[in-house]
Protein backbone atom coordinates (compact mmCIF):
# COMPACT_ATOMS: atom_id res chain seq x y z
CA UNK A 1 0.00 0.00 0.00
CA UNK A 2 1.56 3.72 -0.88
CA UNK A 3 1.23 6.46 1.02
CA UNK A 4 -0.75 9.49 0.05
CA UNK A 5 -2.44 7.76 -3.01
CA UNK A 6 -5.14 9.76 -4.77
CA UNK A 7 -7.16 11.41 -1.44
CA UNK A 8 -9.55 13.71 -4.42
CA UNK A 9 -12.16 11.41 -3.61
CA UNK A 10 -12.02 11.94 -0.03
CA UNK A 11 -15.00 13.23 1.96
CA UNK A 12 -12.47 15.47 4.41
CA UNK A 13 -9.40 15.78 1.49
CA UNK A 14 -9.46 19.97 2.52
CA UNK A 15 -9.20 19.43 6.12
CA UNK A 16 -6.26 19.69 8.25
CA UNK A 17 -6.58 18.30 11.55
CA UNK A 18 -4.32 18.54 14.95
CA UNK A 19 -4.35 15.29 17.29
CA UNK A 20 -2.81 16.15 20.96
CA UNK A 21 -4.88 12.99 22.17
CA UNK A 22 -3.55 9.75 23.59
CA UNK A 23 -5.35 6.18 24.56
CA UNK A 24 -8.54 5.54 22.87
CA UNK A 25 -11.65 7.96 22.49
CA UNK A 26 -9.43 10.90 21.18
CA UNK A 27 -7.41 9.17 19.15
CA UNK A 28 -10.05 6.89 17.35
CA UNK A 29 -11.60 10.30 16.64
CA UNK A 30 -9.00 11.28 15.04
CA UNK A 31 -8.38 7.94 12.94
CA UNK A 32 -12.34 8.40 12.41
CA UNK A 33 -11.48 11.62 10.50
CA UNK A 34 -8.11 10.52 8.83
CA UNK A 35 -10.25 7.43 6.99
CA UNK A 36 -12.61 10.06 5.54
CA UNK A 37 -9.37 12.03 4.34
CA UNK A 38 -8.53 14.87 6.24
CA UNK A 39 -4.60 15.16 7.21
CA UNK A 40 -4.31 14.71 10.49
CA UNK A 41 -1.50 15.74 12.49
CA UNK A 42 -0.37 13.76 15.45
CA UNK A 43 1.56 15.68 18.13
CA UNK A 44 3.71 13.75 20.81
CA UNK A 45 5.71 14.33 23.43
CA UNK A 46 9.71 13.46 21.84
CA UNK A 47 10.14 10.88 25.23
CA UNK A 48 8.25 8.43 23.93
CA UNK A 49 5.05 9.34 22.84
CA UNK A 50 2.26 9.27 23.79
CA UNK A 51 1.10 6.21 26.53
CA UNK A 52 -0.44 4.09 24.16
CA UNK A 53 2.50 3.01 22.35
CA UNK A 54 3.39 1.08 25.54
CA UNK A 55 0.56 -0.59 26.16
CA UNK A 56 -0.35 -4.59 25.44
CA UNK A 57 1.14 -6.49 22.65
CA UNK A 58 3.65 -5.51 20.44
CA UNK A 59 4.87 -6.33 16.84
CA UNK A 60 8.23 -5.30 15.80
CA UNK A 61 8.38 -2.46 18.29
CA UNK A 62 4.63 -0.94 18.16
CA UNK A 63 2.10 -2.17 20.07
CA UNK A 64 -1.00 -3.10 18.52
CA UNK A 65 -2.95 -0.89 21.12
CA UNK A 66 -1.51 2.33 19.36
CA UNK A 67 -2.21 0.83 15.74
CA UNK A 68 -5.57 0.38 16.00
CA UNK A 69 -6.36 3.88 16.76
CA UNK A 70 -3.93 5.94 14.85
CA UNK A 71 -3.08 5.13 11.35
CA UNK A 72 -3.83 8.11 8.18
CA UNK A 73 -1.69 9.89 11.00
CA UNK A 74 1.56 11.53 10.96
CA UNK A 75 3.71 11.92 13.51
CA UNK A 76 5.24 15.58 14.61
CA UNK A 77 6.92 15.78 18.63
CA UNK A 78 6.93 18.72 20.29
CA UNK A 79 7.49 19.28 24.23
CA UNK A 80 4.37 21.08 25.49
CA UNK A 81 6.27 22.13 28.84
CA UNK A 82 8.41 24.15 26.29
CA UNK A 83 7.37 27.78 25.49
CA UNK A 84 8.90 27.17 22.34
CA UNK A 85 6.68 24.26 21.97
CA UNK A 86 3.51 25.97 22.68
CA UNK A 87 4.29 28.73 20.61
CA UNK A 88 5.23 26.53 17.75
CA UNK A 89 1.64 24.50 18.36
CA UNK A 90 0.02 28.02 18.14
CA UNK A 91 1.34 28.26 14.78
CA UNK A 92 0.11 25.32 14.03
CA UNK A 93 -3.30 25.48 15.72
CA UNK A 94 -3.46 28.74 13.38
CA UNK A 95 -3.48 26.42 10.14
CA UNK A 96 -5.61 23.66 10.98
CA UNK A 97 -9.14 23.09 10.82
CA UNK A 98 -9.86 21.01 13.91
CA UNK A 99 -7.72 20.24 17.22
CA UNK A 100 -8.75 17.34 19.27
CA UNK A 101 -7.38 17.19 22.36
CA UNK A 102 -8.02 15.07 25.69
CA UNK A 103 -5.91 16.77 28.65
CA UNK A 104 -7.17 17.16 32.28
CA UNK A 105 -9.54 20.33 31.91
CA UNK A 106 -7.44 23.32 32.37
CA UNK A 107 -4.20 21.79 30.72
CA UNK A 108 -4.91 23.58 27.37
CA UNK A 109 -5.03 26.79 29.18
CA UNK A 110 -1.72 26.66 31.70
CA UNK A 111 -0.15 25.82 28.21
CA UNK A 112 -1.55 29.32 26.53
CA UNK A 113 -3.63 27.51 24.19
CA UNK A 114 -6.98 27.59 25.23
CA UNK A 115 -9.81 28.65 23.08
CA UNK A 116 -9.84 32.23 23.55
CA UNK A 117 -6.00 32.24 22.22
CA UNK A 118 -6.48 29.90 19.80
CA UNK A 119 -9.49 31.47 18.27
CA UNK A 120 -8.38 34.86 17.97
CA UNK A 121 -5.65 33.49 15.41
CA UNK A 122 -8.05 31.69 13.84
CA UNK A 123 -11.77 32.05 14.35
CA UNK A 124 -12.69 28.90 12.00
CA UNK A 125 -10.55 26.42 14.47
CA UNK A 126 -12.93 23.81 15.51
CA UNK A 127 -11.51 22.50 19.33
CA UNK A 128 -12.83 18.86 20.31
CA UNK A 129 -12.77 18.07 23.87
CA UNK A 130 -12.28 14.60 24.86
CA UNK A 131 -12.63 13.98 28.55
CA UNK A 132 -14.09 11.66 31.38
CA UNK A 133 -16.81 13.55 32.54
CA UNK A 134 -16.61 17.46 30.80
CA UNK A 135 -14.92 20.49 30.98
CA UNK A 136 -16.89 21.61 34.67
CA UNK A 137 -19.25 20.29 37.05
CA UNK A 138 -18.64 18.70 40.37
CA UNK A 139 -16.30 15.42 38.78
CA UNK A 140 -14.92 17.53 36.11
CA UNK A 141 -11.11 16.99 37.81
CA UNK A 142 -12.15 13.51 38.10
CA UNK A 143 -9.18 11.03 36.08
CA UNK A 144 -11.12 8.45 33.95
CA UNK A 145 -10.57 5.68 32.12
CA UNK A 146 -13.38 3.81 29.94
CA UNK A 147 -13.82 1.16 33.28
CA UNK A 148 -14.75 4.50 35.77
CA UNK A 149 -17.43 5.60 33.28
CA UNK A 150 -19.25 2.42 32.75
CA UNK A 151 -18.90 2.19 36.05
CA UNK A 152 -20.44 5.26 36.96
CA UNK A 153 -22.97 5.39 34.41
CA UNK A 154 -25.08 2.58 35.63
CA UNK A 155 -23.42 0.13 32.83
CA UNK A 156 -21.68 -2.38 35.08
CA UNK A 157 -24.80 -2.32 37.13
CA UNK A 158 -26.83 -4.22 34.26
CA UNK A 159 -24.09 -6.21 32.42
CA UNK A 160 -23.07 -9.62 33.99
CA UNK A 161 -24.96 -12.64 35.25
CA UNK A 162 -28.15 -11.95 37.31
CA UNK A 163 -26.48 -14.11 40.19
CA UNK A 164 -22.57 -12.46 39.70
CA UNK A 165 -20.98 -9.07 39.89
CA UNK A 166 -21.30 -5.51 38.13
CA UNK A 167 -19.18 -6.60 35.27
CA UNK A 168 -17.60 -4.51 32.35
CA UNK A 169 -18.35 -5.02 28.34
CA UNK A 170 -15.82 -7.13 26.56
CA UNK A 171 -14.80 -3.78 24.69
CA UNK A 172 -14.21 -0.16 25.40
CA UNK A 173 -17.59 0.85 24.79
CA UNK A 174 -17.19 3.81 26.73
CA UNK A 175 -14.15 5.12 24.68
CA UNK A 176 -15.08 4.19 21.29
CA UNK A 177 -18.41 5.55 21.95
CA UNK A 178 -17.32 8.76 22.91
CA UNK A 179 -14.81 8.73 19.59
CA UNK A 180 -17.41 8.19 17.52
CA UNK A 181 -19.92 11.30 19.29
CA UNK A 182 -16.64 13.80 19.24
CA UNK A 183 -16.14 13.03 15.24
CA UNK A 184 -19.91 13.55 14.52
CA UNK A 185 -19.69 16.54 16.36
CA UNK A 186 -16.23 18.22 14.66
CA UNK A 187 -18.50 17.48 11.29
CA UNK A 188 -21.91 19.05 12.56
CA UNK A 189 -19.50 22.20 13.66
CA UNK A 190 -17.41 21.87 10.29
CA UNK A 191 -20.61 22.24 8.44
CA UNK A 192 -22.03 25.10 10.72
CA UNK A 193 -18.57 26.76 10.02
CA UNK A 194 -19.88 26.78 5.91
CA UNK A 195 -22.66 28.78 6.87
CA UNK A 196 -21.17 31.08 9.83
CA UNK A 197 -17.57 31.28 9.05
CA UNK A 198 -16.92 30.65 12.51
CA UNK A 199 -15.75 27.87 14.84
CA UNK A 200 -16.58 26.35 18.03
CA UNK A 201 -16.04 24.17 21.00
CA UNK A 202 -17.41 20.92 20.96
CA UNK A 203 -17.47 18.37 23.92
CA UNK A 204 -17.75 14.45 24.13
CA UNK A 205 -17.31 12.59 27.45
CA UNK A 206 -17.05 9.16 28.12
CA UNK A 207 -19.63 9.44 30.97
CA UNK A 208 -22.30 11.24 28.98
CA UNK A 209 -21.70 8.70 25.80
CA UNK A 210 -22.30 5.79 28.39
CA UNK A 211 -25.46 7.42 29.91
CA UNK A 212 -26.68 7.81 26.30
CA UNK A 213 -26.18 3.92 25.63
CA UNK A 214 -28.93 3.28 28.99
CA UNK A 215 -31.93 4.39 27.11
CA UNK A 216 -35.12 3.51 28.77
CA UNK A 217 -33.41 2.65 32.10
CA UNK A 218 -33.19 6.17 33.05
CA UNK A 219 -37.36 6.62 32.69
CA UNK A 220 -37.70 2.84 34.24
CA UNK A 221 -35.82 4.45 36.91
CA UNK A 222 -36.93 7.67 37.44
CA UNK A 223 -40.86 7.89 36.32
CA UNK A 224 -41.48 3.92 37.56
CA UNK A 225 -38.95 3.79 40.74
CA UNK A 226 -37.90 0.95 38.84
CA UNK A 227 -33.84 -0.61 39.09
CA UNK A 228 -32.76 -2.47 36.09
CA UNK A 229 -31.10 -5.45 36.97
CA UNK A 230 -28.41 -7.69 35.32
CA UNK A 231 -29.89 -10.42 33.02
CA UNK A 232 -26.67 -11.67 31.56
CA UNK A 233 -27.56 -13.05 27.86
CA UNK A 234 -31.10 -12.08 27.86
CA UNK A 235 -32.63 -9.57 25.78
CA UNK A 236 -33.92 -6.67 28.35
CA UNK A 237 -37.23 -6.45 26.42
CA UNK A 238 -37.94 -9.57 24.18
CA UNK A 239 -37.78 -13.43 24.94
CA UNK A 240 -36.78 -15.95 23.64
CA UNK A 241 -33.19 -13.93 23.29
CA UNK A 242 -30.46 -15.72 24.73
CA UNK A 243 -27.72 -17.79 24.18
CA UNK A 244 -28.61 -21.55 23.67
CA UNK A 245 -25.84 -24.67 23.37
CA UNK A 246 -25.99 -27.47 21.04
CA UNK A 247 -25.60 -30.79 20.65
CA UNK A 248 -21.80 -30.70 19.53
CA UNK A 249 -21.08 -28.17 22.09
CA UNK A 250 -21.51 -25.02 20.68
CA UNK A 251 -23.69 -21.60 20.97
CA UNK A 252 -25.97 -20.67 19.11
CA UNK A 253 -27.83 -16.72 19.96
CA UNK A 254 -30.95 -16.73 19.20
CA UNK A 255 -33.74 -13.86 18.90
CA UNK A 256 -37.36 -15.03 18.25
CA UNK A 257 -38.50 -12.27 20.70
CA UNK A 258 -41.40 -10.67 18.65
CA UNK A 259 -44.77 -12.25 17.84
CA UNK A 260 -44.14 -13.45 14.09
CA UNK A 261 -40.59 -14.48 15.21
CA UNK A 262 -41.80 -16.89 17.99
CA UNK A 263 -43.95 -18.51 15.57
CA UNK A 264 -41.65 -18.83 13.10
CA UNK A 265 -39.43 -20.31 15.71
CA UNK A 266 -41.97 -22.90 17.46
CA UNK A 267 -42.92 -24.22 13.83
CA UNK A 268 -38.71 -24.66 12.73
CA UNK A 269 -38.67 -26.58 16.23
CA UNK A 270 -41.35 -28.54 15.26
CA UNK A 271 -43.66 -27.48 18.51
CA UNK A 272 -46.22 -24.77 16.69
CA UNK A 273 -48.21 -25.64 19.92
CA UNK A 274 -45.94 -23.49 21.91
CA UNK A 275 -47.08 -20.35 20.29
CA UNK A 276 -50.34 -21.21 21.42
CA UNK A 277 -49.12 -21.69 25.06
CA UNK A 278 -50.96 -19.04 27.36
CA UNK A 279 -47.57 -18.41 29.12
CA UNK A 280 -45.74 -17.60 25.43
CA UNK A 281 -48.62 -16.09 23.27
CA UNK A 282 -47.58 -12.59 23.44
CA UNK A 283 -44.34 -11.15 23.82
CA UNK A 284 -45.13 -9.97 27.46
CA UNK A 285 -45.94 -13.07 29.06
CA UNK A 286 -43.26 -14.58 27.19
CA UNK A 287 -40.73 -12.17 29.17
CA UNK A 288 -42.61 -12.82 32.23
CA UNK A 289 -42.27 -16.99 31.82
CA UNK A 290 -38.75 -16.66 30.06
CA UNK A 291 -36.84 -19.26 32.11
CA UNK A 292 -39.81 -22.02 31.19
CA UNK A 293 -39.28 -20.86 27.32
CA UNK A 294 -35.67 -21.22 27.70
CA UNK A 295 -35.81 -24.42 29.39
CA UNK A 296 -37.76 -25.90 26.67
CA UNK A 297 -35.12 -24.34 24.02
CA UNK A 298 -32.07 -25.62 25.91
CA UNK A 299 -33.59 -29.13 25.77
CA UNK A 300 -34.16 -28.69 22.20
CA UNK A 301 -30.70 -26.83 21.34
CA UNK A 302 -29.11 -30.34 22.33
CA UNK A 303 -30.69 -32.51 20.52
CA UNK A 304 -28.92 -30.67 17.51
CA UNK A 305 -25.93 -29.45 16.40
CA UNK A 306 -25.70 -26.06 15.21
CA UNK A 307 -25.31 -25.66 11.75
CA UNK A 308 -28.84 -27.77 11.94
CA UNK A 309 -29.93 -25.04 13.95
CA UNK A 310 -28.83 -22.36 11.72
CA UNK A 311 -29.92 -23.62 8.99
CA UNK A 312 -33.45 -24.50 9.86
CA UNK A 313 -34.01 -20.94 11.64
CA UNK A 314 -32.34 -19.09 8.45
CA UNK A 315 -34.55 -20.81 6.49
CA UNK A 316 -37.74 -18.76 8.09
CA UNK A 317 -36.03 -15.90 8.88
CA UNK A 318 -35.73 -16.03 12.21
CA UNK A 319 -32.32 -13.98 13.24
CA UNK A 320 -29.60 -16.48 15.17
CA UNK A 321 -26.07 -16.48 14.77
CA UNK A 322 -23.10 -18.78 16.35
CA UNK A 323 -21.40 -17.44 18.55
CA UNK A 324 -18.07 -16.44 17.09
CA UNK A 325 -14.65 -16.90 18.66
CA UNK A 326 -12.17 -13.92 17.79
CA UNK A 327 -10.62 -16.82 15.44
CA UNK A 328 -13.66 -17.47 13.68
CA UNK A 329 -14.25 -13.78 12.94
CA UNK A 330 -11.12 -12.71 11.73
CA UNK A 331 -11.70 -15.71 9.22
CA UNK A 332 -15.16 -15.00 8.73
CA UNK A 333 -16.18 -14.78 4.71
CA UNK A 334 -18.84 -12.31 4.83
CA UNK A 335 -16.48 -9.61 6.47
CA UNK A 336 -13.35 -10.41 3.68
CA UNK A 337 -16.04 -9.87 1.06
CA UNK A 338 -16.89 -6.70 2.88
CA UNK A 339 -13.30 -5.81 3.38
CA UNK A 340 -13.67 -5.15 7.17
CA UNK A 341 -10.03 -6.58 8.10
CA UNK A 342 -7.72 -4.55 6.49
CA UNK A 343 -3.56 -4.44 6.29
CA UNK A 344 -1.98 -1.10 7.50
CA UNK A 345 1.73 -0.95 6.71
CA UNK A 346 3.84 -1.24 9.83
CA UNK A 347 6.70 1.83 10.52
CA UNK A 348 8.84 -1.17 10.80
CA UNK A 349 8.36 -2.38 7.22
CA UNK A 350 5.63 -5.22 6.42
CA UNK A 351 1.56 -5.28 7.85
CA UNK A 352 -0.78 -5.45 10.37
CA UNK A 353 -4.23 -6.48 10.09
CA UNK A 354 -6.64 -4.16 12.07
CA UNK A 355 -10.47 -3.31 11.79
CA UNK A 356 -11.75 -1.54 8.62
CA UNK A 357 -13.71 1.44 8.93
CA UNK A 358 -17.25 0.92 9.59
CA UNK A 359 -18.31 3.13 7.14
CA UNK A 360 -19.53 2.74 3.51
CA UNK A 361 -19.66 5.57 1.21
CA UNK A 362 -20.34 5.11 -2.41
CA UNK A 363 -18.64 8.61 -3.87
CA UNK A 364 -16.59 8.98 -1.38
CA UNK A 365 -15.40 5.99 0.42
CA UNK A 366 -13.05 6.17 3.66
CA UNK A 367 -9.75 3.97 3.21
CA UNK A 368 -6.06 3.33 4.64
CA UNK A 369 -3.69 5.82 2.85
CA UNK A 370 -1.26 5.69 5.35
CA UNK A 371 0.04 3.37 8.11
CA UNK A 372 0.42 4.25 12.26
CA UNK A 373 3.26 6.54 12.07
CA UNK A 374 6.73 5.99 13.50
CA UNK A 375 7.04 8.35 16.94
CA UNK A 376 8.38 11.76 15.16
CA UNK A 377 8.28 10.46 11.45
CA UNK A 378 7.01 13.53 9.94
CA UNK A 379 7.96 16.59 12.05
CA UNK A 380 10.12 17.88 9.40
CA UNK A 381 7.62 17.71 6.53
CA UNK A 382 4.43 18.66 8.69
CA UNK A 383 6.43 22.09 9.32
CA UNK A 384 7.16 22.19 5.61
CA UNK A 385 3.68 21.37 4.71
CA UNK A 386 1.61 23.49 7.15
CA UNK A 387 3.89 26.54 7.68
CA UNK A 388 6.07 26.49 5.12
CA UNK A 389 9.59 25.87 7.19
CA UNK A 390 12.49 25.55 5.40
CA UNK A 391 15.79 23.57 6.59
CA UNK A 392 17.19 26.82 8.02
CA UNK A 393 13.88 27.63 10.12
CA UNK A 394 14.07 23.93 11.46
CA UNK A 395 17.31 23.53 12.42
CA UNK A 396 16.91 27.08 14.53
CA UNK A 397 13.57 25.69 15.70
CA UNK A 398 15.15 22.50 16.50
CA UNK A 399 17.70 24.13 18.57
CA UNK A 400 15.36 24.91 21.07
CA UNK A 401 14.87 21.89 22.11
CA UNK A 402 10.94 21.94 21.99
CA UNK A 403 10.72 19.48 18.95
Amino acid sequence: MKENRDMQNKSLKNIRVLDLSRFIAGPFCGQVLGDLGADVVKIERADGGEEGRRIGEMVDGETLFFMGANRNKRSLTLDFRNPDGQALLRRLAAEADILVENFRPGTLEKMGCGYDVLSAENPGLILVRVSGFGQDGPMASHPCFDGAAQAHSGIMTLTGQADGPPTMAGVFVSDYSTALYASIAALAALQARQETGKGQVVEATLMDSALSMLTTAVGESKLLGVEPSRLGNRDRYLSPSHCFKSRDDKWVYVVAGNDHHFVRFCEAMGMPELAKDERFVTFFVRNANAEALEGIIDAWGLEHDAEEILTALHAVGVPCEPVASIADVVENPHLAHRGQIVDVPHPAGGTVPVPASAIKMSATPPGVHRGPPALGAHTREVLRDWLGVDDAEYEAIDATGCL
